[in-house]
């Protein structure tokens, strides 16, 4: 096809294999460089090319019977433009729980990894001790149990959870051709936490209601101080018309001068 191509193939136990491309041009078919690559590396001479028509074919056939031939392998059809077809080869891939697992102190929880229509030869749990994978040993702690109903899938049960329980753990897969891993998240928290929003907000009203409360009793006070000067001066003027009450009640004598 004229439209690069690339498929994954997954293997979990030697098979044989074979891979075929096919190119169209409008062109000279001899003027098309037909090669193959695994990986990066040249492949020789172990291939076949045939034509019909306008339409180029390569075939690759080989045995892959262990890790080190799993990998990408690349068709190259070289004319004007380079088209390339790629195969991917891997072994099957884990489901486990996508989300993080969130818990609380005190109790226990169950992780299940997955392997869709595979059977691996050995299950492994690790955990992640920094950037180090470090496995569970179920027989130095009772605070693990790994179990499986079925040869295809795996569980971990950690119970009496702590908060240095959280963290990141993996699942590890091992087949005749490979290794494959997925990785769960587990968060988790003391009883508190939930309440923390609560708490916020009931501290949030708090303050409100002592602000409020502080802005009335100021109020009160501003209106309170106006009305004491009335007060004084009111008794100030009581005051004055008592002083004028009395020059006016004292008697007035008058003096008679006689001149002889």
């Amino acid at each position: 096809s004229n439209v690069a191509v690339e498929k994954n193939i997954t293997l979990q136990r030697p098979s044989n294999v074979e891979l075929t491309c096919q190119y169209t041009t409008s062109g000279d078919l001899n003027s098309v460089n037909v090669t193959w690559r695994k990986d990066d590396e040249l492949i020789e001479n172990n291939y076949l090319i045939n034509a019909t028509g306008s339409i180029l074919y390569t075939q690759y056939m080989f045995t892959i019977i262990d890790s080190k031939q799993m990998g990408s392998y690349s068709c190259f059809f070289q004319e004007e433009k380079e088209q390339r077809g790629t195969f991917n080869f891997k072994v099957p891939e884990l489901h486990g729980k996508n989300k993080p697992v969130i818990t609380y102190v005190g109790d226990s929880t169950v992780f299940i990894c997955k392997c869709q229509e595979c059977v691996p030869l050995n299950w492994t749990w690790y955990s992640m001790n920094g950037s180090v994978q470090v496995p569970l040993d179920v027989q130095m702690s009772d605070k693990y149990v790994i179990s499986g109903t079925n040869a295809n899938e795996t569980r971990l049960k950690i119970t009496h959870l702590s908060e240095e329980d959280q963290g990141a753990y993996w699942c590890h897969a091992i087949f005749q051709l490979g290794e494959s891993e997925d990785r769960v998240e587990l968060v988790v928290l003391t009883y508190l936490v939930p309440l923390k929003p609560f708490l916020a907000i009931a501290a949030e009203v708090a303050l409100l209601v002592a602000i409020i409360l502080l802005c009335e009793v100021y109020t009160k006070k501003k209106k309170n101080r106006p009305d004491d000067g009335k007060e004084f001066e009111q008794i100030e003027q009581l005051k004055s018309d008592d002083s004028n009450g009395i020059e006016n009640n004292v008697p007035r004598y008058r003096k008679n001068v006689s001149y002889f």
